[in-house]
């Protein structure tokens, strides 16, 4: 018997029982959201290439496959995943990596997981496996169903396969420096984005910008000469330390918050230690403030908080997630009702009702 049917066999089993499942593949991002309770599903021994055509831009494969190798392989040939998914560690999988939903630095120029996952194969909480989405980027037969899995956390179904469309490596990728405040930072990002630069990364730390050109050569060289950087060079691992939360930064204790704003957003009066990702869209703090006030800093500005990694001391017994809107819960709790009608998926992982 092959690893999908014995996944398939065990949800039919814990779902006529009433049993709920834990399901896991590397545990790299177990750190997110709620801790959940079941009899644990590992689904990281469904691993292997299912598809792979370079000259049609298409990669399907299982989703125990391990990230690394993933992107080991479009490397081989040239391509990768252009929103550059972390995998907070080397035993990721490309299933969390859709179950959890992140992007990486090129999101706000390249696009998010969303927009490059074409389709996936699941098992419901009927025990059913069933297939959404396909190998092209538009389904015009109704709503996309494949895109509802990524950030779902495991809640609405085990994944067993997905498709992505990949992209050819850029030619050429320059890292550039300016010495500046973070409002000057924020200021110029937004600007140089409104212009025709082949913008890829920006985050600011501590006095520095960093943005990442990527492209033709001529392009990125062009547009490195138009920007007149205090430095210039090809700082690769700056990007990757960023994506993986492996600079210093992010090895502090204490509450890690993910607020999403609008880029243009101003710096908040925030206290503590603050790294602005995606041009100012997306701002990392270490900070004990109080959650209610974090996130009424956020909301004023359009945006929303998360509390993204830590002991959740500024929370208490509140909610990690920002709340959301009356109807948006109500079509949230809808979708999981039709597709995990007995709670059997990773119950409490994201939301404490279900």
């Amino acid at each position: 018997m092959n690893i999908e049917q014995l996944i398939v066999d065990k949800v039919t089993a814990a779902v006529n029982s009433g049993t709920a499942l834990s399901i896991h593949g590397g545990n790299s991002k177990a750190f997110y959201g709620y801790c959940t309770q079941g009899e644990p599903l590992d689904v990281s021994g469904h691993r292997g290439i299912v598809e792979y055509d370079p000259g049609e831009l298409i990669l399907t494969c299982r989703a125990g496959s391990r990230l690394s190798s993933i992107r080991g392989t479009l490397r081989e040939n040239g391509q990768h995943l252009p929103f550059e998914p972390p995998g907070f560690g080397d035993s990721a999988t490309i299933g969390g990596t859709v179950a959890c939903g992140f992007s990486g630095p090129a999101r706000p120029w390249k696009g998010s997981l969303r927009d490059y996952l074409l389709g996936v194969k699941m098992v419901n909480g009927t025990g059913e496996v069933v297939q959404y989405g396909g190998q092209v980027m538009k389904n015009v037969a109704g709503y996309d169903m494949s895109r509802l899995l990524a950030g779902s956390m495991g809640t609405l179904g085990v994944l067993l396969e997905t498709s992505f469309k990949v992209l050819p490596l850029p030619a050429r990728e320059l890292t550039l420096d300016f010495h500046c405040s973070q409002a000057e930072a924020i200021e110029r990002v937004n600007r140089w984005s409104g212009m025709p630069l082949p913008l890829s990364a920006a985050f600011w730390l501590d006095g520095l910008l960093k943005i990442r050109l990527s492209g033709a050569a001529s392009q990125v060289d062009r547009a490195a000469e138009d920007l007149h950087a205090d430095k210039t060079g090809e700082d690769v691992e700056c990007w990757v330390d960023l994506r993986e939360h492996s600079m210093p930064f992010f090895g502090q204790t204490g509450d890690l918050w993910r607020l999403s704003l609008p880029p243009a957003t101003p710096p908040l009066e925030l206290a503590g230690d603050s790294l602005l990702d995606w041009g100012g869209a997306q701002r990392w703090c270490y900070t004990q403030t109080p959650a209610d006030s974090i996130r009424e800093m956020a909301a004023k500005a359009g945006g929303h908080a998360t509390l993204f990694r830590g002991d959740g001391d500024s929370v208490g017994d509140g909610e990690k997630f920002h709340p959301i809107a009356p109807a948006l819960a109500l079509m949230q709790t809808r979708i999981k009702q039709a597709l995990d009608p007995d709670g059997v998926f990773n119950p409490g992982r994201m939301n404490r009702d279900w």
